[in-house]
């Protein structure tokens, strides 16, 4: 019989790279299933780290235990009995403490096993909960149970670990403490992190904060083992921090060393230009973001910088003016948008903005222009707006300077590459109308500079907003029929189910149909990701046009058009919402000058749920909503949607570990400037076949 090579290894002792399946205790079946959770070598499972601690160092008497604990007891088990209840027929093992002081009722749901191993005449320490019987004794309930040896000394904090699919806690317990000599071994768990920054902050090694993890010494704390500022914790969140800024460091760092061929003309006759295609006064948070946009530009590396505001802040006016010097200088703009019809509201504003000095034309898949597609390659067309369609073969530029991305992401970094590949080197400006804490924006778009539009123009009018049980639904359709008698246009949305948009299609029409009918004769349509992309249009465009005047949908309309008759939303079972994304819903509405409200429905609430939809309620700030969210949710799907790029946090949380992020891009950006001294080999060894892949996408590859 042939035994594979990392099996062989594996039978005189695991090695950090031993494949997990070769692991003992682990096997075929559950090393596919670690694999799975992305464990795939021994060295992996080391940084599974435990979600919380049992304490087993203060033992007491049976007669001691008085309230829910936990509690840890030492004793004889005694009257071990099997016994199923009546009702659903579970096995209930039912056994007595004994000690000194007296006795205690133990018992175990459906552990039926427990009966043949527990020993008579055998010590044993029992760690769990208790809770008040029925004539007013304690018992001891679900513990943990481990037979004691003679003259074995109390046992001290147990790492309970957070189960896996088809791995539980007291298996994965028992796999990584065989796993734990690994952590003494030189060279098995390697330290990239340099002496002196350790130093400065701190902090142990790799291996010695993973001890101290799995392994805690007697004498810990638990509040220092579940704090995120103790040095283990903090030493495994700031390399964490520091590689992912490392990559985007060296990204810029290859950024600044591009030139672009293109220079701008930035002079009084540029700005007079501008200042004509002003329909009104500029805020002071759209100065100032002009300002970091026009500085960027005359700089001779190629501008990357994401616009980020909350919904109505302006920033297409602000692009605009990217737009004009650009034009202004000989070169040539893009706008992109991802749905055709945003595409043509985009077209029709600038169009009303610099259409009576620039040429502007709209490319879509669905438009054949050929003429238009001809000037733009003769350079008479100054300006094209358009979606997808403009990263086309058959779409070329003359000089290509400027690209704006609207919705940055809708778009893949994939799609973000070929609008540049448009012409040499052009500046790049993102823009989204989500806003996104400044911690997490630095590790989503870290290659990328970030101007905030935290502004908004006056005499915009705040949308009232209540939340409501779905009770009160007949209460509220009933209203909206009234308000909408006098004119107006409303929003029902429904929540997309994840991974089943045929379900979420069925709940719009199930749900959606009953509603239209209480609405009636009031004329409406239904919209949803089912639909093809020609129907969402059409159902779009009527809605915009007034001719439908209730729109039924789910998400889709997060990116949407302005309709400002728009001036009610319903979202029906708001608790599945993030509070992100119910913010982007409202700014749907609200954008005209009649008065706009937004009533969020909800089913049964958890306290999280009760939470957000009272911060939802209170505030119309989205900076502060997406802070509120990324607290309350945690960055893994913070936006509603799977950012592009969005970097999966093992251990650390951009908005509680802030100050390490901000040192770990500090530490980055100077680390960077000497990549290739010999002490950094090991941060190097780590972080290139990362950011290798990274540009291999960027690239296309």
């Amino acid at each position: 019989m042939r035994v594979e090579p990392d099996a062989a290894a594996a039978a005189s002792g695991p090695r950090a790279d031993t494949p997990v399946r070769f692991v003992r205790g682990v096997g075929p079946q559950r090393g596919a299933a670690l694999a799975a959770a992305g464990i795939e070598t021994a060295g992996d499972l080391l940084f599974h780290l435990p979600g919380r601690y049992d304490d087993w160092r203060h033992e007491q008497p049976a007669a001691a235990v008085r309230s829910e604990g936990p509690w840890t007891l030492r004793g004889e088990l005694r009257d071990v009995r099997v016994v199923r209840t009546r009702r659903r027929g579970l096995a209930l093992v039912r056994a007595v403490l004994c000690d000194e002081s007296g006795g205690i009722p133990v018992i175990w749901f459906n552990q039926p096993y427990l009966a043949n191993r527990i020993e008579a005449g055998t010590t044993y320490r029992l760690h769990g909960p208790a809770r008040p019987s029925e004539g007013g004794r304690w018992e001891l309930i679900n513990p943990t149970l481990r037979p004691v040896a003679e003259g074995e000394p109390p046992r001290g904090l147990v790492a309970v670990y957070p189960p896996l699919r088809g791995v539980g806690p007291a298996t994965l317990a028992k796999v990584i403490g065989g796993l734990l000599p690994l952590l003494a071994q030189p060279g098995e768990i390697t330290e990239p992190l340099p002496a002196a920054l350790r130093a400065r902050y701190g902090l142990p090694t790799l291996a010695e904060a993973l001890r101290w993890l799995h392994q805690p010494p007697f004498e810990a704390g638990l509040e220092e083992l579940a704090s995120r500022h103790s040095p283990a914790r903090s030493r495994l969140v700031y390399g964490e921090l520091l590689e992912l800024q490392l990559e985007l460091a060296l990204l810029r760092l290859r950024g600044a060393e591009e030139r672009k061929p293109h220079r701008y003309r930035i002079d009084d006759e540029v700005r007079a230009a501008a200042r004509a295609a002003l329909p009104f006064r500029l805020t002071g948070a759209q100065k100032r973001v002009l300002r970091e946009i026009v500085t960027d530009l005359a700089r001779p590396e190629p501008m990357l910088r994401l616009l980020q505001g909350d919904v109505g802040s302006g920033k297409t006016i602000v692009a605009a003016l990217a737009l004009v010097v650009a034009v202004e200088s000989g070169l040539q703009g893009a706008f992109m948008a991802p749905t055709e019809l945003l595409a043509k509201q985009h077209f029709a504003n600038l169009s009303r903005l610099l259409g009576n000095r620039y040429r502007l034309a709209l490319l879509s898949s669905s438009r054949r222009d050929p003429e238009s597609r001809a000037a733009l390659s003769r350079g008479e067309v100054q300006i094209a707006v358009g979606t997808h369609a403009l990263l086309q073969e058959r779409i070329d530029f003359r000089d290509l300077g400027l690209a704006v991305i609207d919705e940055q992401h809708r778009f893949g970094v994939e799609q973000r590459l070929q609008l540049q590949r448009k012409g040499a080197r052009p500046d790049l400006l993102v823009m989204t109308a989500t806003p996104i804490p400044r911690s997490l924006a630095l590790t989503i778009y870290g290659d990328l500079e970030i101007s905030c539009l935290d502004e908004l123009p006056p005499g915009r009018t705040p949308i009232a907003t209540e939340v409501l049980p779905a009770s009160e639904r007949r209460q509220v359709y009933r209203r909206l029929r009234q308000e909408l008698s006098g004119g107006g246009q409303a929003y029902l949305v429904f929540p997309l189910i994840e991974g089943s948009e045929s379900i979420s299609a069925e709940a719009v029409a199930e749900l959606g149909s009953q509603a239209r009918e209480y609405l009636a004769p009031l004329p409406s349509a239904v919209l949803h990701g089912r639909l093809g992309a020609d129907e969402r249009e059409r159902v779009m465009r009527e809605f915009a046009s007034g001719r439908v005047r209730v729109l039924v949908a789910t998400t889709v309309i997060e990116v949407g058009v302005d309709v400002p008759e728009a001036t009610w939303m319903v979202i029906e079972s708001a608790e599945r919402f993030g509070l992100a994304q119910l913010h982007q819903l409202r700014g749907r509405i609200g954008r005209g000058p009649r008065p706009s409200r937004c009533i969020a429905l909800h089913g049964r609430l958890t306290e999280a749920g009760r939470r957000r939809l009272e911060i939802f309620a209170a505030s119309q700030d989205g900076f502060r909503l997406a802070e509120a969210d990324l607290e309350l949710r945690g960055p893994g799907d913070i936006l509603g949607w799977r950012q592009s790029g969005l970097p999966s946090f093992r251990f650390a949380h951009p908005l509680l570990d802030q100050a390490w992020l901000e040192r770990a891009r500090t530490d980055a950006a100077e680390l960077a400037g000497r990549w290739a001294e010999p002490e950094l080999e090991p941060l190097r060894a780590r972080v290139e076949p990362r950011l290798a892949q990274r540009l291999g996408r960027l690239a296309g590859g």
